[in-house]
């Protein structure tokens, strides 16, 4: 079946690239339809079921509802080293507005019970076709490459939660623990095609807080019977930024956001509490849990100066699902780069570049005990003509688009030029005793910060509850 499925392909092509590119019309058929029918987090059901079609039918070996909707096709050649290689399937709630043919019309009810619009507007339509395109040609190569290779398809990058729930479903006792760990993502900002990382951080932890105002609620006419949580919220909001300019290195990167901010259902009303929903990002551990322990401080004592009881205090909800910073293996990054320039050219790279605090939670999959080695890296998106124009859109806009053919094509190339090195014959797994050849799994752990424990309530659907104690220091932070 496999070979049948490979025929397509030319015997003669002369190199890796004139394979893919002949390979290139089912890759993008396959991308189309992803496009156009994206899922949400831990509903990518139909996603899921189609790569676990794609790889079953090259003859991977697919292991299913791992993590929920999770996935992994395993291709066994021969003793040597484990590779995984992990792409993310989930889209988001935003209006596709691309005008593109194969732009999505989807909309799916969320885990809160909303009808929402759905879109792939962080490209990972992009990273699961890539994939498959891997599974093509590692199939077709497989007399240049030796051991165990790991395809595996995440749920709820987008949500966060998705890697940390394929790892506590058991992820490496069911499927075996890799030597190393690869990850691509789409990134408009570069030239299509072109390839980026670095040998150290790639991307900014991550954290969700919600932060409920309680307060006594009265009739508008009357707000000196009560305490307004609307100018509670809204110094709340204000005062976390001093969070960031006053408290935090002004060399040293740190963001709080607050998204969204809900309270109130009439203007004659003034409400009993209000619900801020915050991000926070950071670039190390040291300045992730200042930021998340003085959000407790600000929003406690911010109530207290407006005259909230203490029984009413601010409710302070940090997300279990939180990321620490993806960062590359130093030496598995130059190896990889190594690889790839020998097969693609130094022209296939660009300069790599932090301009903002995204975030990934790929760490949850290799930040086990012990880490396993890693390495992610960036694929362009966006054609050279339309950045010198201005006219593009960054990820998670109604308005994103890749130009899917050199963006897909690059990303196979490096991605299956890093696996065939990682894999050659003359290697052996590293890991002594590994599952495949001694049947020992050993344990695993994951590592998950000890401000984020707690525990959940159905009321925050997803949230680890922490409830502040009350006798916290003022909002200044001064005793």
């Amino acid at each position: 079946m496999a070979a049948l499925l490979l025929s397509a392909v030319p015997a003669h092509a002369s190199s890796l690239g004139d394979a893919i590119g002949a390979d290139y019309p089912y890759l993008d058929a396959l991308f189309r339809h992803l496009h156009a029918n994206p899922e949400l987090s831990m509903q990518e059901s139909k996603t899921s079921d189609r790569l676990a079609k794609e790889l079953g039918q090259l003859g991977y070996s697919v292991t299913r509802n791992i993590g929920k909707t999770g996935l992994v096709g395993t291709l066994r050649n021969g003793d040597g080293p484990v590779l995984l290689i992990r792409a993310d399937m989930d889209a988001l709630p935003v209006q596709e507005k691309t005008g593109l043919p194969y732009a999505s019309k989807q909309r799916q009810v969320d885990l809160e019970g909303e009808d929402v619009p759905v879109m792939h507007a962080c490209g990972h339509d992009m990273h699961v076709t890539t994939l498959v395109g891997v599974a093509r040609r590692m199939v077709a190569l497989k007399d240049q490459w030796r051991g165990t290779l790991l395809l595996l398809g995440q749920p709820a990058e987008e949500a966060q939660g998705g890697a940390r729930a394929m790892v506590a479903d058991d992820l490496y006792g069911r499927v075996g623990r890799p030597d190393h760990a690869l990850a691509l993502h789409v990134i408009p900002k570069y030239p299509a095609g072109k390839i980026a990382f670095s040998d150290g951080m790639m991307y900014s932890s991550v954290d969700t807080v919600r932060i409920h105002v309680h307060t006594v609620g009265t009739h508008g006419a009357s707000p000196h019977l009560g305490n307004d949580p609307v100018i509670i919220g809204s110094q709340i909001v204000l005062a976390l930024q001093n969070i960031v300019t006053r408290e935090v290195s002004p060399i040293v990167p740190a963001l709080i956001t607050v998204g969204a901010f809900h309270a109130g259902s009439a203007s004659n009303v003034i409400s009993d509490g209000a619900r801020l929903d915050v991000t926070v990002r950071a670039n190390d551990e040291v300045t992730r849990a200042l930021l998340l322990k003085s959000i407790e401080r600000v929003a406690l004592n911010t109530a207290r100066a407006a005259g909230v009881p203490e029984k009413l205090l601010p409710e302070v909800v940090i997300r279990s699902d939180g990321a620490p910073t993806t960062t590359n293996d130093a030496a598995l990054a130059q190896r990889v780069r190594t690889a790839i320039r020998a097969g693609m050219g130094d022209d296939a790279f660009v300069q790599w570049r932090q301009t903002d605090m995204g975030a990934e939670d790929f760490p949850d999959l290799v930040g086990v005990t012990p880490p396993i080695p890693s390495v992610y890296f960036e694929v362009g998106g966006t054609s050279p003509q339309r950045l010198a124009s201005g006219d593009w859109a960054d990820s998670h806009s109604p308005l994103f688009m890749i130009e899917p053919e050199p963006s897909i094509k690059a990303g196979v190339e490096a991605m299956t030029l890093a696996a065939l090195d990682l894999l050659k014959k003359d290697q052996r797994s590293s890991a002594r005793g590994h599952p495949f050849r001694a049947g020992c799994h050993g344990s695993l752990s994951v590592r998950v910060p000890a401000l984020m424990t707690g525990t959940a309530s159905a009321a925050d659907s997803g949230y680890s509850l922490r409830r502040y104690a009350n006798n916290a220091v003022r909002s200044s932070g001064c005793g």
